[in-house]
C-alpha cells in the first residue's frame, strides 16, 4: 500500500515498476501532509500544480528522478510559485526556475511547494518566521532547526523523498540532526546559486535533505553542473560514492575541545560512534578544535555579518517593520562594520585557515557532532540568540574554511533522542565524505536509525512473522553485540523503559561488558532504559542459543503496562556485580567511562 511505502528513491522506483502512477504518489504525499497537520511546513503549497505535473508525466521514460516528489526552501525560485524568503513584503514571482530546480525538473522530479525558513535564511532554529513555526518531527518541544526548517520537517515525516535547503552556517546540517535526517552540504560552487536569494553570497550553497545517504548523493549528482551564469560556480568534478579502504585517518575534537554544553548523552554518543569507526579500522586523531571555533565566531561576530546586511539591503532602514525582530537585530549589526573591518577579517580568516590546515595534515576526514546539544522552544523563547549560537558550534566554520560535509544519523542516544554526526572533508571530496557516511548508515558501524512515524509505517510495527525482544545492554543500537540482531534481520521498534520493577547490575567479566537485569517485587525497583527490537521468528531460536549464562530470556514488563520477551539475569549471576540501577540504564553507565571490569558487591 502507498500509505505504508517509505518515500525513498528505491521504494518509489519499485512502486512505479509495479504500475503505481505518479499522481497516486503525489496524492499520497499530500495525504501525509494533511495527516501531520502542521501548518508551518509550507509557505506555498502547490497541490494542484504538482498533481497536474504528475498526470502529464505519462509512462516512465528513464529520467533519473521521474515522478519523485520533493520540495524547495522558499528562498529558491520555482517557476509558478512566489519566492518570499519568509518575508511577505519581499515576495516576488520569479521569471523561471533556479538553475538547480530546472535540472531537477528536467530529471522528472515534481515540486510539492515552497517550505518555511528562518527569515532571509538567518538562523539555525527555524522559529524566526512570520508564518506558523513548523514543529520538530521527532519532538515538538525541540526547535525544528533552521534556517531550512520546513524542508527538514517535511522529509522527516516522509512526505517527500528529498527537499532542498540552503547552507551558509549550518542550515543544511542542523535541521538534519534535529529531525534525524541526512543533510548534504556540498562543496561551495558545485550546486549553482542562480535563482537563490542570498544570505552570505560568498558562503551560500543549496543543500539536500533525504532519508538516506544514497538518495541525497544521487540528487546532488543530478543537480550538479557548472553554471556559467553563477559567478561563484566552480568546475569541480566529484565521482560516484567512493569505497573507502581501511586505515583512513579521522580527526575529532580532543577531550579538551569537545563542546556539548553539559550534554553528557551527546558526548557519550559521539565518542561511541568514533569508537566504532576505530574498531572498523579507522585511525583516529584527536585534535585541538579551538582554531575552528575561532573561525566560527567570525561568521556572526566579525565582518561577515555585513554580508548578510548587504543581502537584505535598504529594507533594514527603509522597511524595518517588515523584518522579524531577531532577524533585524542580527542584520543591523553589519551597519556598524567598515571596509577596514572587512579587510581585517579577511586577513584573520586566512591566518586561521592556515592553522586549521596544519592541524588536518595527513587527515582524511574531520568528524564532529552535528549539534553540540538540543535546544527547546522554551529556551529559544527565553533567549533568541544564545541557544541559536550554540547550535552552530560545529557548523559555522565549515563554509568559511571551504569544506564539504554530510550529516548522518548514528542511532539512538541513551535518552531516546536521535544521534547524528557530520563527516567533513576538503573541497571537492564530497564523494569520499558521503562514502564514510554510507558506511555508518549501512549498519557497518552498528548504528540503527531512529524510527520516525509516517516514514515507513510498515517497518515500525510488529509483523505477524516477528517477535518483539527487549534488550538493555550490549545488544542495543551502536553497542558491540547489536550485529547479533541486525545480522538476523532485526529492526528497532522503539526506545522505552521498563516498569519500576527491576534492578540493573554491571556483571563481572568481559569484554564484551554486559549488564544483568533482575526483577524485583512490583514497585520496589527502578525503571530501566532499553530498546525493543523486532526479530524474525525463524531467527529467534539461533539468537537464544547464543545467550550465555547467567543471562536468559523471560517476560519483561514495560512502562506502558505491556509485556515482551527480553533479557533477564538469574539471581545467582549477580555475585561480584555492581548495582547500577540508579543510573537508569546501561548507556548511562558506559557514559561514565569504558569499564575495565565490574567492581564487586560486598
Amino acid at each position: 500500500m502507498l500509505s505504508e511505502l517509505p518515500f525513498t528513491l528505491s521504494a518509489l522506483r519499485q512502486a512505479y515498476a509495479e504500475g503505481v502512477r505518479p499522481e497516486d504518489v503525489i496524492a499520497e504525499a499530500f495525504r501525509r501532509l494533511d495527516a501531520v497537520a502542521d501548518p508551518g511546513i509550507f509557505i506555498h503549497e502547490a497541490r494542484e500544480a504538482a498533481l497536474a505535473e504528475a498526470r502529464a508525466l505519462g509512462t516512465p521514460d528513464g529520467r533519473p528522478l521521474w515522478g519523485i516528489p520533493y520540495a524547495a526552501k522558499d528562498n529558491i525560485d520555482v517557476a509558478g510559485m512566489p519566492t518570499t524568503a519568509a518575508c511577505p513584503d519581499f515576495s516576488y514571482e520569479p521569471a523561471g526556475d533556479a538553475f538547480v530546480v530546472a535540472r531537477l525538473r528536467a530529471a522528472g522530479a515534481i515540486c510539492l511547494g515552497k517550505t518555511n525558513l528562518d527569515q532571509f535564511a538567518t538562523g539555525l532554529v527555524g522559529v524566526r518566521t512570520p508564518f506558523p513555526i513548523p514543529n520538530n518531527a521527532i519532538d515538538p518541544d525541540i526547535v525544528p532547526g533552521g534556517s531550512s526548517a520546513g524542508s527538514a520537517v517535511l522529509v522527516s515525516h516522509g512526505i517527500a523523498c528529498f527537499a532542498l535547503g540552503t547552507d551558509t552556517a549550518g542550515s543544511g546540517r542542523v535541521p538534519a540532526a534535529l529531525n534525524n535526517l541526512v543533510g548534504l552540504k556540498p562543496t561551495l560552487g558545485t550546486l549553482s546559486a542562480s535563482g537563490v536569494v542570498p544570505a552570505c553570497r560568498t558562503l551560500d550553497t543549496i543543500s539536500i535533505f533525504a532519508l538516506t545517504v544514497t538518495d541525497a548523493y544521487e540528487v546532488f549528482e543530478t543537480a550538479s553542473a557548472f553554471d556559467p551564469a553563477d559567478a561563484y560556480a566552480r568546475e569541480i568534478r566529484t565521482g560516484p560514492l567512493a569505497a573507502l579502504s581501511p586505515g583512513v585517518v579521522i580527526a575529532m575534537p580532543n577531550a579538551a575541545t569537545l563542546e556539548t554544553f553539559g550534554d553528557a548523552e551527546q558526548a557519550a554518543h559521539f565518542s561511541a560512534t568514533i569508537a566504532r569507526l576505530e574498531a572498523r579500522g579507522a585511525i583516529v586523531k584527536p585534535i585541538d578544535l579551538s582554531p575552528f571555533y575561532d573561525v566560527a565566531q567570525m561568521l556572526y561576530e566579525g565582518a561577515w555579518v555585513a554580508e548578510r546586511t548587504a543581502a537584505v539591503g535598504a529594507r533594514i532602514t527603509e522597511a524595518s517593520g517588515t523584518l522579524h525582530p531577531t532577524t533585524l537585530a542580527i542584520v543591523s549589526g553589519g551597519l556598524e562594520k567598515s571596509a577596514v573591518d572587512t579587510f581585517k577579517g579577511i586577513y584573520r580568516l586566512q591566518e586561521l585557515r592556515r592553522v586549521c590546515e596544519q592541524l588536518l595534515v595527513g587527515v582524511d576526514f574531520l568528524c564532529v557532532p552535528t549539534v553540540p546539544t538540543f535546544v527547546t522552544r522554551e529556551e529559544i523563547d527565553a533567549d533568541p540568540i544564545g541557544p541559536n549560537s550554540r547550535l552552530g558550534t560545529y557548523t559555522n566554520f565549515v563554509n568559511l574554511l571551504d569544506m564539504c560535509g554530510i550529516a548522518v544519523p548514528t542511532g539512538v542516544r541513551a535518552d531516546g533522542r536521535p544521534g547524528n554526526i557530520t563527516v567533513l572533508a576538503r573541497a571537492g571530496e564530497d564523494d569520499r565524505a558521503a562514502g564514510l557516511a554510507l558506511m555508518m548508515e549501512a549498519g557497518l558501524l552498528g548504528a540503527t536509525r531512529w524510527p520516525r512515524p509516517e516514514v515507513a509505517l510498515a517497518t515500525t510495527r510488529l509483523r505477524d512473522d516477528e517477535i518483539a525482544v527487549a534488550v538493555c545492554g550490549a545488544h542495543m543500537s551502536g553497542l558491540p553485540l547489536n550485529s547479533e540482531l541486525t545480522s538476523r534481520g532485526g529492526r528497532l521498534l522503539r526506545a522505552t523503559e521498563t516498569a519500576p520493577d527491576y534492578t540493573l547490575y554491571a556483571l563481572a567479566g568481559g569484554p564484551p561488558f554486559r549488564p544483568g537485569m533482575v526483577r524485583t517485587a512490583p514497585g520496589t525497583g527502578t525503571s530501566i532504559s532499553l530498546e525493543v527490537w523486532a526479530l524474525p521468528k525463524p531467527a529467534f531460536g539461533s539468537f537464544m542459543a547464543g545467550i550465555p549464562a547467567p543471562l536468559c530470556i523471560g517476560s519483561v514488563m514495560l512502562a506502558d503496562g505491556t509485556s515482551v520477551k527480553g533479557f533477564l539475569c538469574e539471581p545467582a549471576g549477580i555475585e561480584g556485580a555492581t548495582d547500577i540501577s540508579a543510573l537508569g540504564g546501561w548507556r548511562a553507565y558506559l557514559a561514565q567511562g569504558k569499564p575495565s571490569r565490574a567492581a564487586s558487591v560486598r
